[in-house]
């Protein structure tokens, strides 16, 4: 079987349509049901929150959590509602209950389990209070129907999540757990995270043949799909090369695609507003100027650290994942985009030839599908920007697996 470019995105496209329909008709039978009450731990930019709009389903996120100021600014900025800012250590069992939340969505910090990391996992203080929600769970007069965890591939291996899994299964849950990467939803985004979707007895799953297994495929997603769906993910998830091919362009997800056509004097139709207040700030001075020279990457940098740039271009289909050190660091933290004409795409034409510069946080954004209406205060810094979105999460694989944990077994 073969399957083109054109193909694949009208397959995901149909593949929406088919699950929002579902969605649609489900909330129709609900009815005037009361709509699952939503606690957001480590809530950041509100990728979680986007993530439960984009699925379509009936709930209400009745309080968010974070400890950072900055990420709080941008969360009441784009919903209207500042997340508790207190510790989240000091909460107890009563407190939880005091929300009557049944639904509990959760993004701990990720440093103890990273590769780059001392990776001391539940030992490690950022773990902490990750597990004592948890532990909270068994005395709370109601314990969440529902439980979403996020977080980097590696936490799987961990004893915090060991820890976790027993806390749940000793408190009647359920489990099914995901690595799913965005390039497997037609995003050209590596960025692989692990998921766990817990469900409280009697509460079902709506494929219960994978309880308690951990999975690397979407199939489970899509319980409303024909054998042809099937076999064309089955395709996909075959091949790497095919996954890869099956994404949109690079250049589907970006503001502006040549530094070059870019006139000195920004042009609002050409680059976002929000990408326009930050441009041009000069943070030295706190005046504001009208070039793209920020996102140029200096001569300097490319003369050192060159042969560690990942280097996209326009057209490429993946690339790397953008982490909360882009623009302060080179290797590891996120691709390069190549705006030049240069003759062959590789590193051994010259890389001063390919006009190289950093993708913006609006395409940053773009890659971790947030909407268009999603905006930063104008105060938070480019550095901020860049650091908040690494931290944030890919709605694009979030809101089908929160579709999938809060639809009702059939």
């Amino acid at each position: 079987m073969t399957i083109n470019h054109s193909g694949l995105v009208l397959f995901f496209n149909t593949l929406e349509t088919k699950r929002m329909s579902f969605v649609f008709e489900s909330l129709m039978e609900k009815g005037c049901e009361q709509p699952w009450r939503v606690l957001e731990f480590y809530s950041g930019i509100g990728g979680m929150r986007y993530s439960l709009m984009k699925a379509g389903v009936n709930a209400n996120v009745v309080e968010a959590f974070d400890i950072n100021d900055t990420a709080n600014d941008v969360y009441q900025h784009n919903f209207g509602h500042r997340p508790y800012q207190g510790n989240i250590q000091s909460l107890t069992a009563a407190d939880l209950d005091r929300y009557n939340a049944n639904v509990w969505l959760l993004s701990p910090p990720c440093q103890p389990y990273t590769r780059q990391g001392l990776q001391k996992q539940s030992g490690d203080a950022r773990a902490f209070s990750f597990l004592q929600i948890l532990e909270l769970i068994p005395h709370t007069l109601q314990p969440p129907v529902m439980l979403f965890v996020e977080n980097v591939v590696g936490f799987e291996t961990s004893d915090t999540h060991a820890k976790m899994l027993e806390i749940l299964r000793t408190s009647d849950y359920v489990t099914q757990e995901f690595i799913l990467s965005p390039l497997q939803f037609g995003v050209p985004y590596s960025r692989p995270r692990y998921f766990c979707l817990a469900k409280r007895k009697p509460s079902t799953f709506q494929s219960q043949l994978f309880d308690n297994q951990l999975l690397r495929s979407p199939k489970p997603l899509y319980t409303n799909a024909d054998d042809k769906v099937f076999c064309e993910l089955d395709e996909l998830e075959g091949s790497s090369d095919k996954l890869v091919e099956s994404c949109q362009p690079i250049e589907s997800f970006l503001e502006f695609k040549n530094c070059s056509d870019c006139p000195n004097f920004v042009d609002g139709t050409t680059v976002s507003t929000d990408t326009i207040r930050v441009l041009g700030k000069d943070e030295e001075n706190g005046c504001y100027t009208s070039t793209l020279d920020q996102y140029t990457v200096p001569s300097s940098l490319i003369e050192r650290w060159g042969s560690a740039m990942d280097i996209v271009y326009p057209d490429s289909k993946r690339c790397c994942c953008f982490t909360k050190s882009y623009y302060r660091y080179v290797k590891g933290t996120g691709s390069f985009l190549a705006t030049g004409q240069a003759k062959i795409k590789d590193k051994a034409s010259s890389l001063k030839e390919q006009s190289l510069r950093y993708f913006t946080p609006r395409e940053v954004a773009n890659l971790h599908s947030l909407p268009e209406s999603f905006q930063f205060p104008q105060h938070i810094s480019l550095r901020q920007r860049y650091a908040l979105l690494g931290n944030s999460l890919s709605i694009s694989v979030v809101a089908p697996l929160l579709r999938y944990l809060i639809a009702e077994s059939s």
